[in-house]
């Protein structure tokens, strides 16, 4: 069975639907980006994978259960803002939260284990040089390299993330988006991540899910964005152009101005 498989699945909040007749599924190993303009309920995806937004049609297991049930087993890091600079918990602290930071009180003493497993992460997404240094004091790309060990501590089989690429710089984003390609091959997990630019993602996504007009669409990032499918998710004409440094172009999309293909 895969981490995370929907059946015909929709979501409604209120009166309206969010999306509907949604199949899909991650595998163990696979780098799967959630992509689409705002609004269009790619963070909704993840609140139902975490069984806290409740399906209104279909069904939807993760992990081999009703959302919700194996949340302990899932990484997850929610949308963020940069720490404030006055911000004094060490990095490794806070990476050991992934252990321990559901229980009330300061991190357990642990053992031999625990500190090991601490240490393997964060040499894991390349943090050493700067993890003994209050979190406020790093670059948003180092901080996000801890929030990612965080996630990997407890050793999850899926991994949730939600917009982890938000306020870096293209370099970071692109080595971030490289570190979890890595990390599903050497940790054997499933990732879902929300992103608006796929650009950064290109060279690493074994698959994409597009969210636009009600609907989701997943397949190879070749099949999914191209002016054919987007037209028709949107049910208005869309080009989709490759530009000669190899980024994807997007033109005629409702929200172009927040939309994650064309140059912003």
């Amino acid at each position: 069975m895969s981490p995370v498989e929907l059946r015909d699945a929709a979501v409604k909040v209120g009166a309206r639907t969010v999306w509907s007749g949604v199949d899909l599924a991650v595998e163990t190993g696979e780098l799967v980006a959630v992509l689409g303009p705002n609004g269009a309920g790619k963070s909704t995806l993840l609140r139902v994978l975490l069984g806290l937004v409740p399906l209104s049609h279909g069904s939807a297991t993760v992990l081999g259960a009703a959302p919700g049930r194996r949340n302990a087993a899932i990484g997850y890091l929610p949308q963020r803002h940069a720490f404030d600079s006055s911000t004094r918990v060490r990095g490794v602290d806070l990476v050991r939260l992934g252990l321990d930071g559901d229980r009330w009180g300061l991190p357990l003493a642990g053992g031999r284990a625990a500190r090991a497993r601490v240490a393997e992460v964060i040499e894991l997404v390349g943090a050493e040089a700067y993890a003994t240094r209050p979190i406020g004091e790093l670059s948003g790309g180092e901080q996000q390299r801890l929030l990612i060990a965080q996630a990997l501590a407890a050793r999850p089989e899926l991994l949730l993330l939600d917009e982890p690429l938000d306020s870096l710089d293209l370099p970071n984003q692109t080595a971030v988006s490289a570190l979890l390609a890595d990390i599903c091959h050497s940790e054997h997990v499933a990732v879902l991540l929300v992103a608006h630019d796929v650009n950064p993602l290109i060279g690493s996504l074994d698959r994409v899910a597009y969210v636009a007009g009600g609907r989701i669409l997943s397949g190879q990032p070749v099949d999914v964005i191209t002016s054919e499918t987007l037209t028709a998710l949107y049910g208005v004409p869309i080009d989709v152009f490759h530009a000669s440094d190899g980024r994807l172009v997007v033109v005629g999309a409702p929200d172009t101005h927040a939309h994650h293909f064309h140059e912003h």
